[in-house]
């Protein structure tokens, strides 16, 4: 049985206002100008998720919004608090609790966690790839895996990081 899982970090996020907490951070502008690309990215892929798992602070909400157009209409979204300041091991277990009916699963959140689950998952892929992500997982990025077998097995190292998008270069 083979599955994909998107990880999306969430849109570049507005520092304007300090008054708001993290939790509440809107889309910068360059956030919101990032979103095309990366529906346009999600579209152009063979990834068609069937299942959205989304923070539910502002800022990943905003960003699926700006992705729900690449999504299918059937896909079943569902708004996770755990998700906000999740460890990779909590993201993890959300995986793993993800039913097998959904071959394709995008998951919407923040790093460090969404970061740290794709290099634990990558065992295989892209070498240069794989580097791109341990380097740098800037506002945006979109890491395409894939692996066989069930949800709730999958672990470190078990699949195949086969894309990782970035909608802009970091400078060097």
């Amino acid at each position: 049985m083979s599955h994909r899982l998107l990880l999306v970090r969430h849109a570049k996020s507005s520092w304007d206002d300090y008054s708001l907490s993290d939790f509440d951070r809107p889309l910068a502008p360059r956030g919101i100008r990032a979103l095309e690309k990366m529906a346009a990215h999600v579209e152009a892929s063979d990834a068609s998720p069937d299942l959205v798992l989304c923070s539910t602070a502002l800022r990943t909400r905003a960003t699926f919004e700006g992705l729900r157009c690449a999504v299918p209409d059937t896909a079943v979204v569902r708004h996770v608090d755990a998700i906000y300041g999740a460890s990779r091991r909590t993201l993890l277990g959300l995986v793993h609790d993800v039913g097998e009916e959904a071959g394709c699963l995008m998951l919407v959140g923040h790093n460090p966690g969404t970061q740290e689950l794709a290099l634990a998952l990558a065992g295989r892929g892209d070498i240069d790839l794989r580097h791109q992500v341990w380097e740098k997982c800037p506002t945006g990025a979109i890491a395409t895996l894939s692996f066989e077998g069930p949800w709730s097995e999958i672990g470190h190292g078990d699949a195949s990081l086969d894309d990782f998008f970035v909608p802009r270069r970091p400078r060097s």
